[in-house]
This record gives structure tokens, sequence and C-alpha cells, in this order.
């Protein structure tokens, strides 16, 4: 918007422009919150470099107890072909070429088999025992984390006044999808508060995949089955843990691959302020800007 004056001619008056409105800003993060993220963020990010490692030794998942008679409705493997080692991916009976992504990847100039790449996981390209020491010791710093957010979000109110939708904005939740789908995002007093679709969505991730990543990651473990016995049947089996462990993993691999074009979305600069700083400016509603009379 032009702010200057312009001369006046014939005799009508110069038309100035209305001063801009100081942008508003909120505290949308507190301390607390803010710490809490970026631990996840790094457990998060190590927990699923070493999973890939630990997944590499036997890249293929099973329904069940037995991994032996039983074909796997999920394997990665290389093959020698005429042409060269290729990548195959078995999904459900089906075979997939996946060559240089999955299967098949090429390490320090050579074709290696191998279910993901080496740039994918970590501690290195192929080291099970310490990506096992990795995995563990940030899994339970996650878990920790968590439970800390958890009570945190309870006593605090931030569940109940920021992540619970109200019955008004339920009733709304076809009109927030479609403003998802045109990528508008909220402005104004809307962008005070997290919209509809975000708030389900923290919560199904927060209350359902990251327990159940948790949960299904415990059952794998042969001492805690002897604690306590007969639990791991209630997820079908140790096979069927490790596949649920899997796919929970891979539903947080989504989330934060949204998350992340999201914020892009929504202006990186403003939305990383909110979660370093806590302090977020609100974007002007400008369906509400009248024109000069």
């Amino acid at each position: 918007m032009d702010t200057t004056a312009r001369d006046s001619t014939a005799g009508e008056p110069a038309l100035v422009a209305a001063p801009a409105a100081t942008a508003r800003r909120i505290y949308r993060h507190r301390l607390p919150v803010r710490l809490m993220h970026w631990i996840n963020v790094v457990c998060l990010t190590i927990l699923l470099g070493s999973g890939l490692n630990i997944f590499n030794a036997h890249p293929a998942l099973y329904w069940g107890n037995d991994s032996v008679t039983v074909k796997p409705w999920l394997s990665m493997r290389g093959e020698n072909t005429p042409a060269g080692p290729v990548g195959k991916t078995r999904f459900a009976g089906t075979d997939f070429t996946t060559t240089g992504v999955l299967g098949v990847s090429e390490v320090n100039g050579q074709v290696t088999a191998r279910a993901f790449p080496s740039w994918a996981t970590i501690p290195g390209p192929q080291w099970l025992a310490m990506a096992r020491h990795w995995h563990l010791f940030f899994a339970w710093l996650f878990v920790v984390n968590g439970v800390c957010y958890v009570l945190y979000t309870i006593f605090s109110r931030h569940l109940a006044r920021d992540l619970v939708p109200t019955r008004l904005e339920l009733k709304n939740i076809g009109r927030s999808i479609l403003d998802h789908l045109k990528l508008k995002h909220p402005t104004g007093d809307a962008a005070t508060r997290y919209n509809v679709l975000q708030s389900l969505t923290y919560l199904i991730v927060i209350f359902g995949l990251l327990p159940l990543v948790v949960i299904a990651g415990i059952a794998m473990s042969p001492r805690l089955d002897t604690v306590f016995t007969g639990w791991v049947d209630l997820l079908g089996g140790r096979q069927s843990a490790r596949s649920l462990h899997f796919l929970a993993a891979l539903g947080l691999v989504i989330f934060v691959v949204v998350h992340v074009v999201e914020v892009v979305l929504a202006g990186v600069w403003n939305e990383m302020r909110s979660m370093i700083t806590g302090w977020y400016r609100i974007p002007e509603d400008h369906s509400k800007e009248k024109a000069p009379s």
C-alpha cells in the first residue's frame, strides 16, 4: 500500500493512505513447550536414523510370532541381474523395483545391497550394535520428555485451552479441510489458536502414535516379556509388535513431513521464531479491510 500523499489536482484534496496498523504479536509457546519440542526433534531424528540401521539387519516385517515359516508382508532385498544389481521391495506379495532408494544403494562408490541407504542411517552405514545403544538411549529420553509434556499440558491447561477443539470448530471441520486444500492459512484472530485440523492431528499423535511406537518397541524386548508375561500377545505377537512399531514410526515421519510443509507455507521465520522465542506475529486479516470512501 502506498503511504505517501498524492498532490491535489483540479482543486481536489490530496489522498492520503491510512497509516499501516502495527503488527500484533502474541506469546504463543511458553518456555517448557519450546524446550520439549526441540528435545523431541533431536530424539526423533536419531531414533529414526538408528531404527533404520537396526531394520537393515533384517529388512522384513511379519505378522504374528513367527518369522521363519511365514512370508513377510514387507521386505527389501538386492538381486543380481544381467544389467547389474537391482533393488527390490516386496509389499503384500508384489515386487517393486526400488534401486537407489530401497534394497540397493551406493556406498563409497560401490553398489551395495541394503534396505535403506547409508545416508539415512545413524550412526553409520551398517553398525548394528552401536545403533541399538543409540536407539535405546534416545528412546528413554524421548519417553521421559513425553511424560513431562503430557503432565505439563494437563496441569498448565495447555491441553484444554489450546489442543482440545471446541464444538463449533468440530462443526466447521469441513471448511477447515477445504481451506487447507486451497493452502489458505488462518489470519487475524483465527491465527491466535490452533485450527481444528491441527488440534486433532496433535491429539492423535500425542495420545495415539507416540504411545503405540513406545509400547510396540518395548514389546520387542524379551526381558520385559519375562517380567510381565502374556501382554505381548495383545499386540498379536513379537513380530506383529515389530510391524506396528515400524508403521507407527512411518506415521510419525508423515506427520513431520506435513508439519514442515505447513511451516514453510505459513511463513518459516514467523513459525520458527515462535518456537524459539515464543513470540508469534499474527498474520493480518485483509478481508476486513475497507476501501477508502
